[in-house]
C-alpha cells in the first residue's frame, strides 16, 4: 500500500475530532479568541444550545481581510510571537481551532480593526462560498451554524440540545470566572441566561456566576509562596453538593479539569465532610509559564506542573488555613421548608374544641396537652378554664429553661450569644445580639473533641486512661485483624488494644479526653471504619477518620439534660474552635433564626 498526503479537508476534520467535539468545544475557541483579542466586552448567542447556532462578537483588536484569511489555515496564530511554546501566556496557540470549525460547520467571520473598513469570510464545509465587505463596528463576530450537519457521523454523537446547553453555559461561566474585567453575556432562544459586567472583583463575579449565597457562605483564599501565588474563594464546609459540578480551577487564568488539583482539594476538605459530599470552591493559579505545561491536549483543559507536590501542598494548605481562620462559621440559610413549618395561623376543625383539655394541676404543675389551637372566641368560654381546674396532669412540656444562679451575661459580648435553655434534651437555644441561635448539642461537641484529639495528636499522643478492668470486646476474626494491624496507630489516639484469642480484642484503656462510654461499640465502629477505608485512604486520612469516630463516642450525646453552666460553656468553646460549625459529617452544628426572620413569622415585617 503506497503512502500519500492527506488533503487539507481531511486534515482539518481529523483535527476537528479532538478540538472541537461538541458546540461547547467551539464556543470555547472562540471566547478564548476574543480574549486573546483584548475585548472588554463579549456577547454570545446561541439557538437549539449550540446545535443551530454559537455567535460570539467582541470589541476586541480585530482583524484586516489577509488576517482573515491567514487565520483560517491551519497552523497560522498571532499568539507566539517566536519559537518558545513553553513561554505561551495566551489561551490559544495551536492554530487549529478556527479551520477545524470551519471544515464541519458553516463559519462566518466578520471582522474590522480601528480606522479601517470591515471584511467578511464565509466558509461552508471547508469551502470559501463569500468573501466581502461588511460594515460592522470595530471588533470581530463570529458565527457558527449547522455543527456537524454534514458530517452524519459526528453529529449522531451529540446530546439533545438541553444537554449541548448546559455545557455551553458550564464554558462561559468558567471563563467569565477567570476574567472579572471582560463582561459578558450569553443570549438562548432570546432569553439572557448569564450577564455580568466588566470590573466585578473576583469573589463578585464567582458569586454572581454560581450562586449569590456564596458570597456570605465562603472564606477568601490567598497564599503566596516563591514565584506562585493561590488565590480564590472556598466554601464553608456546610456550603456543600452533592456533585463535584461548583469546583472550578484556574492556572494562569486557563480553566482546567486536573485530578491533581481536584484531589489537593478533596485532601483539604477530607476530614470536614461526608464522602458524598463535595466543597463549592473558585480557586486560581498564578505562576511563571515556564514552571507548567499547557501544551498536553488540544483542548488545552489539562496542565502539566514542573512540581506537582509543591502545587498540591499549597492548594491543601491555603484552604485549610482559610477555612481555619473560618473558626465557628456555619451556613445561615434556614431551608424555605422549614420556616414554613412554623405554624403562623394554626386553625381548629372545630371551634369547640377547648385550648384546655379536661385534664387539670397535679402536685402544682400544669401543663397544656398538644391539641390545634381553637378560634378567638373560646378565649371567653368561660367552662373551658372551669374544666382546666379539674382533671388529669396534662403531657409534660419538651423544652427545658432553667433560672441562672448568676446574673445572666450580655448577649453583646458574644457572637453565639447566651444559653437560655434546651429543647427535647438536644437543642441548646441560645439568644444573640442579632437573633435566635439553635445549636445541635451532640454534633457541636463531636467537632470540639475531635479537633482536641488533633491538638493532642500533633503535640505527641493522646493521653489515655487506663480501664480498672480490661473489657473484652467479641468480633469476627477479620475485624480483629484489622485492629491488630493497626494496633500501634490506635495507641497515638490513645486507645491501647491487644489481641485476645481469634475473634476478641482487649481493650486496656481508652483516650481520657472521651471519659467513660461505649467501649464495645466505639471498638465495633472502628473495626467498621478501617474495613471500609483502609486500602483507599492515606495513613493521615485513616487516622482521622479513626479519631472522628472516637469523638462521635466520646461526645455529649443527644438526650442528655444539659445545665445553664454546661451549655454556656460548649458555646464559648465552639466559639474559639476551628472548623465547629460543622459536625465531622459536614452538617452545621448551629444556626441562626435572625430577628427579621422572627418578625416575619409573626407578621410584624
Amino acid at each position: 500500500m503506497s503512502i500519500r498526503r492527506l488533503p487539507n479537508s481531511l486534515i482539518n476534520r481529523i483535527a476537528a475530532g479532538e478540538v472541537v467535539e461538541r458546540p461547547a468545544s467551539a464556543l470555547k475557541e472562540l471566547v478564548e479568541n476574543a480574549i486573546d483579542a483584548g475585548a472588554d466586552q463579549i456577547n454570545i448567542r446561541l439557538e437549539q444550545g449550540g446545535l443551530n447556532l454559537v455567535e460570539v462578537a467582541d470589541n476586541g483588536s480585530g482583524m484586516t481581510r489577509q488576517d482573515i484569511a491567514l487565520a483560517l489555515e491551519r497552523h497560522a496564530t498571532s499568539k507566539l510571537p517566536d519559537d518558545a511554546i513553553e513561554l505561551v501566556t495566551t489561551m490559544g496557540f495551536r492554530g487549529e481551532a478556527l479551520p477545524s470549525i470551519a471544515s464541519v460547520s458553516k463559519l462566518t467571520i466578520e471582522s474590522r480593526t480601528s480606522g479601517a473598513d470591515g471584511w467578511r469570510r464565509v466558509v461552508d464545509h471547508g469551502d470559501v462560498v463569500d468573501d466581502r465587505p461588511a460594515a460592522i463596528p470595530p471588533g470581530t463576530k463570529v458565527r457558527v451554524e449547522g455543527l456537524f450537519a454534514k458530517v452524519p457521523a459526528r453529529r449522531k454523537f451529540l446530546r439533545t440540545a438541553r444537554s449541548e446547553y448546559a455545557a455551553c453555559v458550564d464554558i462561559v461561566r468558567r471563563l467569565a470566572m477567570a476574567r472579572p474585567d471582560i463582561g459578558f453575556t450569553l443570549n438562548h432562544e432570546g432569553r439572557n441566561a448569564i450577564a455580568v459586567q466588566a470590573g466585578e472583583t473576583g469573589p463578585d463575579r464567582v458569586a454572581a456566576l454560581t450562586n449569590r449565597e456564596l458570597r456570605a457562605n465562603s472564606v477568601g483564599v490567598d497564599l503566596e509562596r516563591e514565584d506562585v501565588r493561590l488565590t480564590g474563594v472556598a466554601g464553608l464546609p456546610t456550603y456543600n453538593r452533592g456533585v463535584a459540578d461548583h469546583q472550578f480551577l484556574f492556572v494562569n487564568g486557563r480553566p482546567v479539569r486536573d485530578r491533581l488539583l481536584v484531589g489537593a482539594v478533596r485532601g483539604a476538605y477530607a476530614e470536614m465532610l461526608a464522602r458524598d459530599r463535595h466543597p463549592v470552591v473558585a480557586l486560581f493559579i498564578d505562576m511563571p509559564p515556564e514552571l507548567v505545561d499547557v501544551n498536553v491536549h488540544p483542548a488545552k483543559t489539562e496542565v502539566r506542573f514542573r512540581e506537582p507536590a509543591m502545587i498540591r501542598g499549597m492548594i491543601v494548605s491555603g484552604l485549610r488555613r482559610a477555612l481555619d481562620e473560618g473558626g465557628f462559621r456555619a451556613v445561615q440559610r434556614p431551608a424555605e421548608s422549614a420556616l414554613a413549618n412554623w405554624q403562623t395561623e394554626p386553625q381548629s376543625p372545630d371551634p369547640q374544641v377547648n385550648i384546655f383539655t379536661s385534664q387539670g394541676v397535679i402536685g402544682g404543675r400544669a401543663t397544656i396537652q398538644s391539641q390545634p389551637y381553637p378560634s378567638a372566641s373560646v378565649a371567653d368560654n368561660a367552662s373551658a378554664f372551669a374544666n382546666f381546674q379539674n382533671g388529669d396532669e396534662l403531657a409534660p412540656l419538651m423544652g427545658q429553661a432553667e433560672a441562672a444562679a448568676e446574673p445572666v451575661p450580655d448577649a453583646n459580648r458574644y457572637p453565639l450569644g447566651i444559653a437560655r435553655g434546651q429543647v427535647s434534651k438536644t437543642y441548646i437555644v441560645a439568644e444573640a445580639e442579632d437573633g435566635l441561635v439553635i445549636v445541635d448539642q451532640h454534633a457541636a461537641h463531636e467537632r470540639l473533641v475531635l479537633e482536641r484529639m488533633r491538638k493532642a495528636v500533633e503535640g505527641g499522643k493522646v493521653a489515655s486512661q487506663a480501664l480498672l478492668m480490661a473489657e473484652v470486646v467479641d468480633l469476627d476474626e477479620n475485624a480483629c485483624d484489622r485492629l491488630e494491624a493497626r494496633a500501634e496507630e490506635l495507641s497515638e489516639l490513645g486507645l491501647e488494644l491487644e489481641r485476645f484469642g481469634p475473634s476478641a480484642m482487649l481493650v486496656r484503656a481508652t483516650p481520657a479526653m472521651l471519659g467513660s462510654g461505649d467501649v464495645k461499640g466505639l471498638v465495633t465502629d472502628l473495626a467498621d471504619e478501617l474495613g471500609a477505608y483502609d486500602e483507599a485512604l492515606s495513613l493521615k486520612e485513616r487516622i482521622d477518620h479513626v479519631a472522628s469516630t472516637m469523638a462521635c463516642h466520646g461526645s455529649v450525646r443527644a438526650g442528655r439534660v444539659l445545665n445553664v453552666a454546661e451549655m454556656n460553656a460548649l458555646l464559648r468553646e465552639m466559639e474559639v474552635t476551628p472548623h465547629s460549625g460543622q459536625c465531622n459529617h459536614g452538617r452545621p452544628t448551629w444556626v441562626k433564626l435572625a430577628h427579621s426572620d422572627i418578625e416575619k413569622l409573626f407578621g410584624r415585617k
